[in-house]
């Protein structure tokens, strides 16, 4: 069809009219609303964009001669940090002479590898590097699944914090409808000590 024509088609349509493949013989047009195109695209990109999910990778510094509970409160960080979905980078500092003692690094690597295996695996094992030796977990759920999760456990919390206060809401009105829970003593006209003096 030739262009002249195609273009008074787009008008008559009140359309218009765009090149789908210039390099073809003969160059493929199209018609349509090119506004509203653009537009779909700039919303099919964005939806794209906001379900994309970004790894951040966490980092958590121990040192060999760690003691039971700061191992324990930063297990219960690295926890936290793949519960959420995240990688975790652990770096064990050595200093002075516990550089020449890397399996002490190296033994509580592993033990906290063995302590979080249920949400996590080694997706590097561990490796010296100068004064450091690093090993990185990396979360068994997707960010996404992390997050859906997190967003259901935040519901169910809600919902029971709404019936507990329901529920002492209704002990309240309850306690209200039944009346006063003790009597007052009805007071009647005061008796004074003195005879001569008349109330």
């Amino acid at each position: 069809m030739p262009t002249d024509q195609a273009l008074k088609l787009a008008q008559e349509a009140d359309l218009d009219l765009v090149e789908v493949a210039p390099t073809a013989r003969p160059p493929v047009c199209k018609l349509m609303d090119y506004g509203k195109f653009k537009y779909e695209n700039a919303q099919k990109a964005r939806e794209a964009r906001r379900n994309q999910t970004n790894v951040i990778i966490k980092e958590m510094k121990l040192r060999p001669k760690i003691d039971q509970h700061d191992y324990e409160t930063k297990k219960g960080h690295v926890v936290r940090f793949l519960k959420a979905g995240d990688k975790v980078k652990i770096t064990i500092m050595f200093r002075g002479r516990e550089q020449h003692r890397p399996e002490l690094g190296f033994r509580l690597l592993q033990r906290l590898a063995e302590d979080v295996t249920e949400l996590g695996f080694v997706e590097s094992s561990p490796k010296q590097d100068g004064r450091n030796m690093i090993m990185v977990l990396g979360p068994h759920k997707k960010k996404a699944e992390a997050r859906a999760d997190q967003l259901v456990d935040k519901e169910h919390r809600a919902a029971e914090r709404a019936a507990v206060a329901a529920e002492e809401q209704a002990e309240r009105d309850a306690a209200h409808a039944a009346g006063p829970v003790a009597k007052k003593k009805e007071r009647g006209r005061s008796e004074n000590l003195d005879p001569e003096i008349e109330a």
